[in-house]
């Protein structure tokens, strides 16, 4: 950004400074820092992505939702800089009367411990109701980039109204390891949804608890301007989308999460989110209250006990000490609304900046275009 002058309009009573103190004022004026050394990693000119993960060996690969820009993959890894269908074109094209064999939406993709790929299909096209036999949670080996799994929901764990959004792996619970789910919904209930991998079986928890759901008349700021629901002949809506981020603490005894609509971190017991005698009621009494942290749309966390946010409305990733304290780790007028976290093992956190308030849903009177969304990385 090119060095410049701003002026604003101030009221006449305003007095003029003595010229020796307008110099010393000009001098101590703040100015805003970045944080971070990022480096960029690709960048995205047409469709929208919200997911981005890295196996080991550096393979990437990201997601793209069906949420209104044109979608051709829901699923890529790239190559050469560039988003290819993964794991082929062909399970990637949208044909909702085969959804139980094809992906419908994605929005999650997840490399676990084991350098298995994880996709999250929400079942969903522009947040209407679930396709039938859309929701699915498929795994893909890497080494044969063919799918090993794939595990469906259940009608009273993935409702009508449920947005599946985000997910985690703890490879340490069961016999083959579980899956930690987040229902996002902005038009039904929110909740966490925990998957047996051995099994291939479901439960929500949660359910609809006030953890889960978004703050009321949640108005957040990006760029200057509040983030609404502004779609065209209806007035602006707030942001409604529940339970969104999500990670596991270093031991595995607390599953972290936060509604995107919130600046609220919240946690819950492993162990009781896992029982299947336990009640929603003795679930929510192990729910902790973890405090205020920027609004944020993913979390991830690391074996050193940090969790990461993204800090949407700061451009920017702050981390979460032991302590409790946080700290800025990105801050970067580039790093438009930061989506997914990935952690990878080449020591880098690699990150989506999607530019979703410009979305048309949340912007629909804006004259240029969204021009670049990128994941990049910072040491």
């Amino acid at each position: 950004m090119p060095r410049s002058v701003w002026r604003q309009a101030m009221s006449n009573q305003v007095r003029k400074p003595h010229k020796e103190r307008g110099r010393q004022a000009v001098a101590s004026l703040p100015a805003e820092k970045t944080v971070g050394a990022l480096q960029l990693v690709v960048a995205f000119m047409d469709s929208m992505p919200t997911g981005v993960t890295v196996a080991d060996g550096g393979r990437i690969f990201v997601n793209y939702p069906r949420w209104g820009d044109p979608v051709e993959f829901t699923v890529a890894e790239i190559k050469n800089r560039q988003p290819v269908a993964y794991p082929n074109a062909k399970v990637n094209k949208l044909d909702t009367a085969r959804a139980a064999e094809t992906f419908v939406s994605v929005q999650s993709v997840v490399v676990d411990p084991r350098n298995r790929l994880w996709l999250l299909d929400t079942g969903s096209i522009k947040f209407q109701p679930v396709v039938p036999n859309g929701p699915k949670l498929v795994g893909i080996d890497l080494a044969t980039n063919r799918i090993i799994k794939t595990i469906r929901f259940p009608s009273d764990v993935v409702l009508p109204t449920t947005y599946l959004n985000h997910l985690r792996f703890d490879l340490r619970k069961g016999t083959d390891g579980v899956a930690y789910i987040t229902d996002s919904s902005d038009k039904g209930a929110n909740g966490i949804i925990v998957v047996d991998l051995a099994l291939g079986e479901s439960r929500r928890r949660l359910n609809d608890h006030s953890s889960t759901k978004a703050e009321p008349n949640f108005l957040p700021f990006v760029e200057g301007e509040a983030v609404m629901q502004r779609k065209p002949g209806q007035p602006p809506q707030y942001l409604k989308l529940g339970s969104d981020g999500i990670a596991i603490s270093a031991d595995g005894a607390r599953l972290f999460y936060c509604p995107l609509a919130s600046r609220k971190l919240y946690s819950a017991s492993t162990d009781a989110l896992l029982n299947e005698r336990m009640t929603d009621v003795q679930v929510a009494a192990t729910v902790r209250d973890e405090g205020m942290k920027p609004a944020s749309d993913r979390l991830e966390s690391d074996a050193a006990g940090h969790v990461y946010a993204t800090a949407y409305e700061q451009s920017g990733i702050v981390r979460c000490r032991p302590d409790g304290m946080y700290e800025t780790i990105v801050h970067d007028p580039r790093v438009l609304w930061p989506d997914t976290m990935s952690l990878a093992s080449d020591g880098y956190l690699y990150f989506t900046a999607n530019q979703l308030p410009r979305q048309a849903d949340y912007h629909p009177t804006l004259t240029v275009p969204r021009t670049f969304s990128s994941a990049a990385v910072v040491g």
